[in-house]
């Protein structure tokens, strides 16, 4: 019996998240033939890898994909995880994307005319591959603590609710938007939070009447090259939990968590944090005083707002 040939494509996405669908989109506009696999189901990662209490960090109103943008009731609100889920899902029903859901990628090769992608349903052949799987889906634990019945350790994905966690203290290691939103949430639990704050940039939410999101679209910060930003990127505190609110960490502090320096070292179950809690505050300071002086200077024309709105020397206004 003649060994089965692999299936041939023109081009192959692998990933069938926001961006998996959006180079579907693109290619159907174009004509050509193309095929996206899904290990999971669309949008697997919001749906088992976020938690429950999640909310998107964009107002609804700027969450759109080339097409059809997301269906809210409320356009300055931020959609949780599950409704960015069910999105995604109604997003590739309406432009019936090419999808197969289940079906995991393992490998992937170059070929004298192509590549071939071996997946959990048998090889294919592609012209064309497109890796459209993000760029931090391996979960990274630092080996730090022992592995112990006596110290619960999960990372971000993995958390659901704090009623998921046992009884007790929670430290919450990492100052990005995902580690805020977690600590918050931990806090107004009426969990007791210690909170490793780290280097960090953080955000105004909303600035002279709107999201900072819309400013980074007026400003065009969003379309900057990649040559000319930074070599360093700083995490970018923002949150659109509990309404959207601009993220101080010393707001978290006045309210009963206790904020401390990045994490050091370990010792048994004894974890040693650096001096450095009001030098990564103030970093943070200064990343929002930049953010507001940038838009200030790129947008004169505003100059001039109503006093109400956020003024360009509050760093640590709401």
């Amino acid at each position: 019996m003649s060994e089965r040939q692999p299936e041939a494509i023109d081009t192959l996405i692998i990933g069938g998240g926001q961006a998996g669908l959006a180079m579907s989109y693109h290619l159907t506009q174009r004509g050509h033939p193309h095929l996206v696999l899904e290990r999971g189901r669309v949008g697997e990662r919001w749906i088992s890898e976020r938690w429950l209490g999640m909310h998107f960090q964009t107002p609804n109103a700027m969450v759109a994909l080339p097409g059809f943008k997301l269906p809210a009731e409320d356009p300055e609100g931020f959609g949780t995880a599950a409704e960015i889920a069910a999105y995604l899902s109604a997003y590739a029903a309406r432009f019936a994307v090419p999808v197969r859901t289940g079906v995991a990628v393992t490998a992937l090769r170059r070929t004298d005319t192509g590549f071939t992608a071996e997946t959990s349903a048998g090889p294919i052949q592609a012209k064309n591959v497109v890796v459209a799987t993000g760029p931090f889906q391996t979960p990274v634990i630092p080996d730090l603590l022992p592995q112990t019945p006596d110290v619960v350790q999960i990372h971000a994905n993995s958390y659901r609710a704090p009623e998921s966690l046992p009884p007790g203290a929670v430290l919450v290691v990492g100052a990005g938007a995902s580690g805020a939103q977690i600590a918050e949430e931990l806090m107004r639990a009426g969990r007791k939070v210690y909170f490793s704050v780290s280097r960090h940039k953080r955000t105004p939410r909303r600035y002279r009447g709107h999201d900072h999101v819309w400013w980074w679209l007026k400003t065009g910060f969003d379309r900057t090259p990649a040559s000319r930003k930074p070599p360093e990127i700083l995490p970018l505190v923002h949150s659109g939990a509990y309404g959207g609110h601009t993220i101080d960490f010393r707001n978290f502090a006045a309210n009963g968590m206790v904020l401390v320096g990045r994490v050091a070292s370990a010792e048994g179950c004894v974890v040693r944090f650096a001096a450095d809690l009001m030098d990564n505050l103030a970093e943070g300071d200064a990343g929002y005083q930049a953010i507001m002086d940038g838009i200030c200077r790129l947008t004169p024309k505003h100059a001039n707002s109503p006093p109400n709105h956020l003024a360009c020397a509050s760093p640590s206004a709401n």
